[in-house]
């Protein structure tokens, strides 16, 4: 395995700071026996760790940390959807940068965490602790996992380590060491954390049950599909059945509402603490978001979701689009239900009701923050709005995370969900399903078939005699549910890789609507793209993909100060680089 060394300006820059309070930046100052002597400042300290989860956006290089805008874990580098600008590692490139604050910024946050764990040794009353010590472990286990899925084998650190520590210039830790560190830290956060908390958006139990259900089924599944590891991918996915049956035996739920009925997949990703949909409801009705980055009223993110989602902005791809099922629970390449392309809006018919409220249908009314908005909530709003063209790209068009209510530019208010209920309904019934080559239909009824229905009541559940019936691949149906559900939250490329498949779904050709033939041609007369030989719009195509890509390379500074380190490890002097 190869040696690197964390940068030394960074561990500089750890020790340099100093401040006199506690703010949402960091403080590695807070040393010293009289800091460390009180339990609220330990929480104080903690509360900083909030920060680092996904968000829509965050600010700097560190775009692992990007949920929905480009970055490591977002769709924008998949093959779901395209954008005008050409995504480069969608393409197929991944190449070696000189430096990389998702590996810097990463490693820096992990030695806040483990500043607190270490002066928590040397308090006098561990209770008093509890909470604040069982974050930190969460958190250091997050920011590991973040590491694992970019880089593969990376060095574990579980102490603040002094700049001339050799620890700092070791190998890289085995990656199934680093998760085995990243499941007892979440074990060990899930004994100490509250089932129930007070204060919205803090973690408890269920949540460090939850993420443990993701890495493990993460690695579960990346040890048997790359390295054919029966005995430690069997482990994980046990693992990952079980953490996520803790948290489905708790009080979260799938957001639904009357009112809002189908819409309400739609409405729950733009919930705000202030009338944003017809029902009336807020964040606080939203019982699905089991760890969330919090925004509020008034509070600018830094980044224009609504402008950056809706419309033309976002090009959903036609594969994506034929993922969604038909209303009878079959493909489109299968059902006897399917509209075909003949207009605008026939192949929106008689399907999953979540393809009409994540993307938006040629003719649609619809409000955005472009001066069009919703006041009143009802009909008298139908005079202040929009109607949906899509002949521009793609010709599909999103509409996922974009508000209607009448708010500024960049201070749309929504939570980002890190972890949300649906997701670890899908990753029992994967676990399931990959630990035993079969789910039984009780436990899909348990799981996946609660995502399926909440919108669509009349569609039929997924069962094995559907399947069987159908001539369907039930592996191929659990992930199809999970990339209907998730799109859009930052899974699919990382799903790709750890199901080892990339290799075959990545170098497809980008395409739009079906443009031969259909409405589209004869209406659309200014489209300038290129047409394939099936008559389809083409958005990006030579696309390619390399084995290299399943994991990204560390950054050429940290390789060179290894060499550098190697040399004088050797005895040569420093001065012959």
């Amino acid at each position: 395995m190869k040696k690197y060394i964390i940068k030394l300006s960074y561990i500089w820059l750890l020790l340099g700071v100093m401040t006199s309070c506690m703010d949402l930046d960091p403080l590695d100052s807070m040393g010293d026996n009289i800091t460390w002597s009180s339990s609220d400042n330990f929480q104080l300290f903690a509360n900083q760790f909030y920060a680092y989860t996904r968000d829509f956006n965050q600010s700097g290089e560190h775009n692992a940390y990007n949920g929905f805008s480009d970055g490591p874990h977002s769709d924008f580098r998949s093959d779901l959807i395209a954008t005008s600008s050409i995504n480069t590692f969608s393409q197929g490139t991944n190449t070696i940068p000189t430096e990389d604050d998702n590996y810097s910024v990463t490693y820096k946050r992990i030695y806040y965490t483990n500043l607190l764990l270490e002066n928590a040794k040397s308090y006098s009353n561990e209770s008093e602790i509890e909470i604040p010590v069982a974050e930190a472990k969460f958190f250091r286990a997050y920011l590991h996992f973040e590491l694992v899925q970019l880089y593969g084998d990376v060095i574990l650190l579980t102490k603040p380590l002094d700049i001339d520590s050799d620890e700092l210039s070791g190998k890289r830790d085995d990656r199934g060491v680093v998760i085995d560190q990243i499941i007892t830290d979440l074990e060990d956060a899930a004994l100490a954390l509250p089932v129930t908390v007070t204060e919205e958006g803090r973690l408890t139990q269920a949540a460090a049950y939850a993420f443990l259900s993701r890495v493990a089924l993460y690695e579960g599944t990346w040890q048997k599909f790359h390295n054919s590891n029966t005995a430690r991918s069997t482990d994980l996915l046990t693992t990952a059945r079980d953490a996520a049956m803790n948290v489905m035996d708790g009080t979260y739920e799938l957001f639904y509402d009357e009112t809002l009925d189908i819409d309400s997949y739609r409405y729950m990703f733009i919930l705000e603490h202030t009338q944003c949909n017809p029902a009336g409801l807020t964040i606080s009705d939203n019982k699905e978001y089991i760890l969330a980055h919090r925004h509020f009223d008034g509070d600018k993110l830094g980044t224009n979701i609504t402008h950056a989602a809706l419309g033309n902005v976002i090009y959903p791809t036609s594969k994506f689009v034929n993922m969604y099922l038909c209303s009878n629970g079959l493909p489109v390449s299968v059902s006897d239900l399917f509209g075909g392309y003949s207009t605008a809006t026939t192949e929106f018919q008689n399907r999953d009701n979540r393809m009409a409220t994540s993307l938006i249908k040629h003719g649609t009314k619809y409000w955005n923050n472009d001066g069009a908005w919703r006041t009143s909530w009802n009909d008298d709003d139908l005079e202040n709005c929009l109607t949906m063209d899509v002949r521009s790209n793609g010709g599909y068009q999103n509409q996922k995370w974009a508000t209607e209510r009448q708010v500024a530019d960049e201070y749309e208010s929504y939570d980002y969900p890190v972890i949300r209920y649906a997701e670890i309904l899908l990753n029992y019934a994967e676990a399931v399903y990959e630990l035993n080559g079969a789910i039984t239909d009780e436990q899909l009824d348990a799981s996946l078939n609660l995502v399926r229905l909440r919108v669509n009541p009349n569609m039929p559940k997924l069962s094995n005699s559907f399947v069987s019936t159908n001539s369907l691949d039930m592996r191929e149906e659990i992930r199809r549910e999970r990339t209907i559900e998730l799109y859009l939250e930052g899974f699919r490329i990382d799903d790709l890789k750890r199901w080892a498949v990339a290799g075959d779904e990545m170098p497809e050709d980008q395409l739009g609507v079906m443009f031969t033939g259909t409405w589209f041609e004869t209406n659309w007369t200014k489209q300038a793209r290129g047409i394939n030989s099936d008559g389809r719009v083409i958005l990006y195509d030579n696309r390619t993909w390399a084995d290299k890509n399943y994991l990204y390379p560390l950054p050429s500074d940290e390789l060179q100060l290894n060499l550098i380190w190697d040399k004088i490890q050797d005895g040569n002097k420093l001065n012959s680089y």
